[in-house]
Order: C-alpha cells, then sequence, then structure tokens
C-alpha cells in the first residue's frame, strides 16, 4: 500500500546538518510516509552519514549519484520520479521541522481537496543555529499578524499576481507540501534548467493549477549560510537571469495590469543599480530585462517618483500592501 506522503531528503555536502534533517523527519507526529534519500555525488562525509539510514524502515530509496547533476532542481525531477505519495515534502537537507509540521501539513490538504500546495511559516537560522531576525514571512503589520494560528486558502492565479509576481512567497521548499498529481514532465524539465530560480518557476506553475493553503504557524527550520546555492546565485548574478525568465513567465500567462508592472520592473532595476555587482554585469543583466520583458528605463524613474509619493498618499501599491 502506497503511503500517503513522500518525503524526498536531496542533498550535496550537508553532512553536517544530515543527522538534524533526518531525525527531524522520522519523528514526525504523522508517520504515514516514505523517505527517498539522494545524495547529488557529496564530496564530504554525507554517504557515511546517510548509509547509516539506508536500511530504516521508512527509507524505499537510496540513491546515490555518481556524478554531481549541478543543480537541485534535477534531485527534485528524480525524487518525484520515485515517489509513490499523494503528497510530497521535499525536506532540504540543511533544513529541519517541528514534529507537527506534516500532521498539520497533510490535515490541512486532506480538508482542502481544490489546494495543490500548502506551506509554513519559518524559524530562520544560521550555520550554527542561531536565530536570524528576518521577516521572511512578511507577516508583519496589523492585517497580517491577526492571521497567525490561521490557515487562509487563496485562489492560485490571484496568489500569481498579487504575491508571486513580486517574488517566491513560497521561499523553502521544506515548509512546503503539495498534491504529486499535479506535478507533469515539463514542469520539472523547466524548473531542473534553472540553478536557482527553479522554485519560483516550479510553484508559480503549480498554483495555477488549484489554491494555495498558508499556514500561519511557525513549524520549519529555514538555514541561510554562505554555501547554499541561492548564495551563490545571488553573489554570481545568476539568480537576476533566471528570475528575469519567471517574470516573463508570469507577465505572458497573467494580467498582472500596467500599474503593477511598471512598479515591479522599477523595483528590479532599482535593486540592480544599487546591488555590488560589476558595472559590466550590472549592464548585462539590464540589457536582458528590458529586451526580455518590454521594460524601459522610464519605469525606473516612475518607480523613483511613486516611492516618494507612496509616503504621503494612502493606498498606492507595494509589495505588502498588494499581498493577498
Amino acid at each position: 500500500m502506497s503511503p500517503l506522503v513522500s518525503v524526498i531528503l536531496p542533498n550535496y555536502n550537508y553532512a553536517r546538518y544530515l543527522p538534524e534533517r533526518i531525525e527531524s523527519i522520522l519523528n514526525q507526529e504523522f508517520q504515514d510516509f516514505e523517505l527517498i534519500i539522494l545524495d547529488d555525488a557529496s564530496t564530504d562525509n554525507s554517504v557515511d552519514i546517510l548509509q547509516t539510514y539506508s536500511k530504516h524502515p521508512k527509507v524505499s530509496h537510496f540513491v546515490i549519484n555518481q556524478s554531481n547533476t549541478g543543480s537541485p532542481f534535477a534531485q527534485w525531477k528524480k525524487g518525484l520520479e520515485l515517489a509513490r505519495g499523494k503528497y510530497i515534502w521535499i525536506a532540504e537537507a540543511d533544513d529541519s521541522s517541528t514534529p507537527l509540521f506534516l500532521k498539520k501539513c497533510v490535515e490541512t490538504m486532506e480538508a482542502n481537496q481544490d489546494v495543490v500546495l500548502c506551506f509554513t511559516g519559518c524559524t530562520v537560522v544560521n550555520q550554527n543555529n542561531e536565530v536570524i531576525q528576518r521577516d521572511y514571512t512578511i507577516w508583519k503589520g496589523k492585517r497580517m499578524e491577526k492571521r497567525i494560528g490561521d490557515i487562509v486558502v487563496h485562489d492560485g492565479a490571484e496568489y500569481i499576481v498579487h504575491n508571486m509576481y513580486w517574488g517566491c512567497y513560497v521561499y523553502n521548499a521544506s515548509a512546503t507540501l503539495f498534491r504529486r498529481s499535479y506535478v507533469t514532465a515539463n514542469m520539472l524539465e523547466e524548473s531542473a534548467k534553472m540553478r536557482n530560480s527553479g522554485d519560483w518557476l516550479f510553484w508559480t506553475k503549480l498554483m495555477g493549477k488549484g489554491k494555495v493553503a498558508e499556514i500561519y504557524e511557525v513549524l520549519n527550520v529555514l538555514r541561510r549560510h554562505d554555501n547554499n546555492v541561492t548564495e551563490n546565485g545571488y553573489k554570481s548574478g545568476n539568480i537576476c537571469f533566471e528570475d528575469i525568465e519567471v517574470l516573463k513567465y508570469i507577465e505572458d500567462k497573467y494580467l498582472v495590469g500596467a500599474y503593477r508592472r511598471i512598479i515591479r520592473h522599477g523595483t528590479f532595476i532599482k535593486h540592480i543599480k544599487r546591488s555590488d555587482y560589476p558595472e559590466e554585469l550590472k549592464a548585462k543583466i539590464l540589457a536582458t530585462f528590458y529586451n526580455r520583458l518590454g521594460a524601459s528605463k522610464n519605469e525606473y524613474k516612475l518607480e523613483r517618483i511613486h516611492k516618494i509619493l507612496y509616503n504621503v498618499i494612502p493606498g498606492l501599491m507595494s509589495m505588502r500592501r498588494d499581498r493577498l
């Protein structure tokens, strides 16, 4: 009999965090799951640690790559091809979770059959398990704080326009549970081509197939450190080029509106102009942005004027105000 949940654990050189990560999976209150362990040719002692769990009754697959794929999303694809569960949890190797994570997420999905994915809040820590005081959840403000403890369900297309267009609100795969039946080969292939923004594209495409549930509880632990793929993507600028492609996908498929488009474009341009990238790289990113999205330099000026007016005119748009 197939498990209700397939837990995919993709790892590359995270030996330091593996015992905590795996124990946090095995100690979930909800126990109807299989664990699929994937190692992407780690060069540390990850495989030695993973071997100690390979015969655990929850482990259904134990796959060690002979060569590195170069993309975390290629591992997502492999895990999903092996998965048997109705729901998928991609439990990143350097993160952790509370024992209630799966129970709360499964209950939410079972009670809302039109929801294609749900996600929870996170405690953000560094490589030494010290809490980082950063509001990734954007739960601040009276409008959002009153939701804490609740489960809020949104239409997927509206969530994409009002939330995902501004950035990847599903900012951690480990905090997310989704339905396997809505995942297509094309979605996996497109995401696997990306090294940094594949998750943003994947979640956006998935949301377009149904509804989204936000669980306003902190049930996951997200780790930020200098060695992870996201941080390296920022430093190289690769994440900017991939972000442009996600924005293009959203603009081509959804009616984001001229006002929202101008502010979003201007915000992107501002981010690049103020970054510490070399001038040559800045010019390359902006040229790609203007070409791919039909954007203009005037949108930066309009966004700057809008920012000044924003502080004196109530109701003007911003990422936080637009958020559902």
